[in-house]
């Protein structure tokens, strides 16, 4: 589907479905990942934390793949036997145990609900691994679904996240408005599906330039997504397809 998004002010056409990114959108994973870098590297007796952290961002075995200790570990000579799987059992751990919900996450996820919006997380992270960071934050009970990695199949920016995210919730993609950190993988797709779109730029970790590429809103915190809400009528129960 490559239309644009239908035209309208996005503040007055009614919605019944809010959409999150989870990383760096309600919680901010790289810096768990970093601190987590650094307590690996230290555990394997050396202080370059931030050299293991950039092992992450080269692309070579993906952004979460444990496969990036393995190869700074045989880089530094460091021994695999043994030493890989204590190395990556505390990076699990210590990723996890740095994760906290940016300030205001609660509150605004608790004041949408209560206008009544259904509430959906659309990440690139495995299901068992979105679980234990929503849990984590005390988040998990705000939504009616995750489409997960591995409940869709491919990742963002395909549209299939997206669409099946809104089948999920039961929303067209003109009744939807979606909060993410990435214009590439976030902003630009809904775009192309119609669906309402804010830059949650306090997250964006990786944009050069930080440009919100045609974002209908920009937030430089999430408590700064409730104004927004409060604009966009809530649409009434759909009978009909």
């Amino acid at each position: 589907m490559n239309q644009e998004f239908p035209r309208g002010d996005p503040c007055t056409r009614s919605a019944r479905a809010i959409l999150f990114d989870m990383d760096n959108t309600l919680f901010d994973l790289v810096g768990a990942q970093v601190a987590a870098c650094d307590s690996v590297a230290h555990h394997l007796g050396h202080n370059d934390g931030d050299e293991l952290f950039l092992y992450f961002l080269t692309g070579s075995h993906g952004f979460e793949s444990t496969e990036n200790i393995r190869q700074y570990m045989e880089e530094r000579r460091i021994p695999i036997n043994g030493m890989f799987e204590q190395a990556c059992r505390i990076y699990a751990r210590e990723k996890l145990r740095y994760i906290t919900p940016y300030p205001g996450v609660r509150k605004t996820l608790a004041a949408i609900r209560k206008r009544g919006y259904a509430m959906a997380v659309v990440t690139d992270a495995e299901h068992t691994d979105a679980t234990l960071r929503l849990e984590k934050c005390g988040l998990a009970s705000f939504f009616d679904c995750m489409m997960t990695y591995d409940k869709v199949g491919v990742k963002k920016p395909a549209p299939d996240p997206f669409l099946a995210a809104l089948d999920a919730v039961s929303a067209r993609p003109e009744e939807a408005l979606f909060i993410g950190d990435s214009p590439r993988r976030d902003i630009e797709p809904c775009k192309h599906l119609g669906i309402r779109t804010v830059y949650a730029r306090y997250g964006d970790r990786f944009s050069k330039t930080r440009d919100p590429i045609g974002a209908d809103f920009v937030i430089d915190c999430m408590d700064a997504l409730l104004s927004i809400v409060a604009d966009i009528p809530v649409a009434l129960s759909r009978t009909g397809p």
